[in-house]
């Protein structure tokens, strides 16, 4: 059960480029951040783009580009989400360093 005081107004964008055909690797990284933040994602958005572009954000803040940064591993962008919509919170072995 949600808790009415939680925020969910946090919004994730993950903009990839259809002529790469990274559709599937954008909807596998979505699938995982919705299920990881259930509870603190009020919107989860796919936008298509073109020229090579694999851009996570959140609440408009870039935290990934795959330009500068390469493709992500899933946990390297759940900390990232988890410490802009859930700070403090544990990601289990997430968490654990590599």
């Amino acid at each position: 059960m949600t808790d009415p005081a939680v925020d969910v107004t946090h919004r994730v964008q993950i903009e990839y480029c259809t002529q790469c055909r990274w559709l599937p690797r954008a909807a596998w990284l979505a699938q995982e951040l919705l299920t990881t933040f259930e509870e603190e994602l009020g919107e989860l958005a796919l936008k298509p783009g073109k020229g090579g572009v694999f851009v996570v954000r959140v609440n408009d803040e870039v935290v990934w580009d795959r330009r500068e940064q390469g493709f992500p591993e899933p946990t390297a962008v759940k900390r990232l989400v988890r410490d802009r919509v859930a700070p403090g919170r544990s990601l289990g072995h997430s968490d654990r360093p590599a």
